[in-house]
Formats: structure tokens, C-alpha cells, sequence
């Protein structure tokens, strides 16, 4: 079936460049779904400009240069959150050691039973998006691309979840791990 009506200008690059532009894009990413969220992103762009104020020389230009910044704005966010994401896990790496099962004299018992119990009061507090994350990824060994793909919340707001989950129990459990290791 074809379709005689005429094209807008948009269509027309659209069609010019999209394959060109889709190859240039999947040669720098790691995912095809990244992939299609940039080259949409891109075009989505294109079709915001007004031609008027932002007049577009050479379109094959600006839409590789435009692709560029976007691979390079995800890459950026990606080593942000990981990077926090690292923060997070060394912060309660470091609570968590000094209640390890390492430590098998009674009062080491005791204190790793009160610190359970803090954690689980802590954890209680938290929303459930936020509890749930962190559970799963801290206690049942999901990654968030595994809970990402079986709840269809984006890997991003599951790593926001777990930041400020993190950041809610760190700030709860800081005061007993200093009491208990001043002891």
C-alpha cells in the first residue's frame, strides 16, 4: 500500500538519515534499546528546533553531533550512579562488617542480633518501592536489570530507590554502630 501523501520536511530527514545515524549510534552503545531511546531522543529534538530562531545548516551534522552529546550525557549518568551506587554499598559495607559472623563471643552474638533487629526496624520504615529494592538486591542477590525486567520499573528509578533507601538506613544505623564500637 502506498502512501501519496506529501512528506514534511521531518519525514523526509527522518527517512534521509535514519539508518545512517542508527548504525553511527549502535557502533557506541552497548544496547539495542539504548540505541533506539537515543535515535528517537535525537529526532525528537530535530522536531522541537524551531527552523526560524535555530535554523539547521547541515542537518547530517547537527544530527551525529546530537547523538554524540546524548551517548555522552548517558555515559556520564551511567558513571554517576554506579559511582553512587558504590558510595552506598562501601558506607553499609562498613556498618555491616562490624556485625559479621566472624565474631563468636556472646556479646558479639548479641550485638549482631540487636544490630538484625535495628535493620529490620529501619527497613520498616522505609516505602515499600524502597524496601523492596533493597531487599531484593541486598538480601535475595537480584540485579536491577533482573528486577527491571520482571517488574518493568527502568534500572534508574530502581537505583534511585535503592540511594535513598541506603542513604535511610545509613543515617538510622550510624548511631549504633558508633555505640557499639566505642564499647
Amino acid at each position: 500500500m502506498s502512501d501519496n501523501r506529501p512528506r514534511s520536511p521531518l519525514e523526509e530527514i527522518y527517512r534521509e538519515h535514519r539508518d545512517a545515524l542508527e548504525r553511527y549510534i549502535s557502533r557506541r552503545t552497548r544496547w539495542q534499546e539504548e540505541a533506539e531511546d537515543i535515535l528517537q531522543e535525537v529526532f525528537y529534538r530535530l522536531a522541537r528546533l524551531d527552523p526560524v530562531t535555530n535554523p539547521v545548516e547541515r542537518i547530517s551534522a547537527w544530527l551525529h553531533a546530537a547523538a554524540r552529546n546524548q551517548i555522552i550525557d548517558r555515559a556520564r549518568k551511567r558513571k554517576e550512579e554506579r559511582l553512587d551506587e558504590q558510595q552506598d554499598d562501601d558506607a553499609l559495607a562498613g556498618i555491616t562488617a562490624a556485625f559479621s559472623e566472624e565474631n563468636h563471643s556472646p556479646l558479639d552474638a548479641l550485638l549482631r542480633s540487636l544490630f538484625w533487629e535495628e535493620l529490620h526496624d529501619a527497613l520498616e520504615e522505609l516505602p515499600d518501592n524502597q524496601r523492596s529494592v533493597f531487599e531484593l538486591t541486598e538480601f535475595d542477590g537480584f540485579s536491577f536489570k533482573e528486577i527491571s525486567a520482571s517488574t518493568g520499573i527502568p534500572v534508574n528509578t530502581l537505583l534511585s530507590r535503592k540511594h535513598h533507601a541506603v542513604l535511610h538506613l545509613r543515617q538510622r544505623l550510624q548511631q549504633l554502630y558508633r555505640d557499639i564500637t566505642e564499647r
